[in-house]
């Protein structure tokens, strides 16, 4: 976008409008167009369509004023500081469904972060920096290099500063496609827009946001390879049934599930704090809205559970009659992948990676060996 700008100013055009934005967009896609379900990409784009918009509005604002008042030095500087929250509003605004789609946290503090790092960095570092490079052919460019290292260094502390308030980051559990698609075009239908229509977008974010904040997140979780399971407490934590396999999956999961808890590990036996889960020997029951999964860790209570509860899962094969309503055994997680499931009262819902990722031609799905003859 800086070269296009350039580009614009050498011919005597807008160097930031839409048509810039839309430029830069087009060249990454047409060399990089995995880039589009980046964050990467996803963000940047968002940040500068709502501040290319906004201030596009604001231009306008301002044309309509026939005297431009000549004000003082303070009411410049407060100008630049509302500058500074705008913007810094406006892009947190607009990046905050990405963030939260691909993060799974929003940082509460931002706007006060940037009213301090912003001004440093705009005032000091950047122009130590064209210093720098300025001292460069002639060896001296230690001393604005040193100076602007005191800059990045005050941009760091503030950050670690912020960074260190209580309640500085809200994390959330991971949502839906859905809701970020309804997000993202009523966004660019706000942006885009000129005339009163633009408004309607705000509608379609509202619609997407309230799908955002009503995700569900999955009551019980299973590794693709059987080593670990997950059930969702109360509180909104994770236990799991073991602490040290699958550490890397166990990390994911708390991630995904927007909580900050420690991940404990579920009784060997008796219940749980909030009395969802009771385990023994043979393995556990889980209740939770009005259905019932048994976790079978051994074949001695299987028949029983099988007849007992709504979902079976178990880490060997069951190669009985099993009359429960779902059924999850070691040669579905085998063909499938990771297995999620919602507990929905009336229903079970069952979520696989393979599921997900469809049948497509670079999805590979394993096959079971031919027998032998005789066997």
């Amino acid at each position: 976008m800086i070269g296009l700008a350039l580009l614009a100013v050498m011919l005597d055009r807008r160097g930031l409008s839409m048509r810039s934005v839309a430029w830069a967009a087009t060249i990454i896609l047409l060399f990089r167009p995995e880039s589009l379900v980046g964050a990467s990409f996803q963000m940047s784009f968002a940040a500068v369509v709502a501040l290319v918009a906004t201030y596009e509005a604001y231009a306008r604002h301002r044309a309509r004023r026939l005297i431009e008042r000549d004000d003082g030095m303070l009411a410049k500087i407060l100008r630049y500081l509302f500058g500074v929250a705008l913007t810094s509003l406006v892009a947190g605004a607009a990046t905050a469904p990405f963030a939260i789609y691909h993060f799974h946290r929003i940082a509460d503090f931002g706007l006060a972060a940037n009213l301090v790092a912003v001004p440093i960095t705009a005032l000091w570092v950047m122009p130590w920096a064209i210093g720098g490079f300025l001292a460069m052919p002639f060896g001296i460019e230690a001393l604005p290099l040193t100076a602007m290292g005191w800059g990045i260094s005050a941009v760091l502390n503030v950050a670690e500063t912020v960074a260190s308030w209580p309640g500085a980051v809200t994390l959330v559990p991971a949502t839906s496609v859905s809701g970020l698609i309804t997000v993202a075009l009523g966004g660019l239908w706000l942006c885009l827009w000129r005339s009163h229509r633009r408004y309607f977008g705000v509608g379609a974010i509202a619609v997407g946001l309230s799908a955002i904040a009503m995700t569900n997140p999955p009551q019980i979780l299973i590794e693709g390879n059987g080593k670990l399971q997950a059930i969702l407490a109360d509180d909104g934590s994770l236990l799991v049934s073991d602490i040290r396999p699958a550490r890397f999956a166990r990390d994911t999961w708390t991630r995904l599930a927007g909580s900050n808890q420690p991940v404990q590990r579920w009784p060997v036996s008796g219940s749980s704090r909030d009395g969802r889960l009771t385990c023994d020997i043979n393995g556990c029951l889980y209740r939770n809205n009005g259905q019932t999964v048994a976790l079978v860790r051994g074949d001695g209570a299987l028949t029983e559970d099988c007849w007992r509860a709504d979902a079976v899962i178990s880490m060997s094969p069951i190669r009985t009659k099993c009359p429960a309503t779902v059924v999850i055994d070691r040669f579905d997680l085998w063909r499938d992948g990771a297995h999620a499931l919602w507990l929905n009262g009336d229903r079970i819902d069952v979520k696989t990676v393979n599921g997900n990722r469809g049948h497509r031609p670079w999805v590979i799905r394993p096959t079971p060996k031919p027998r032998k003859p005789g066997s």
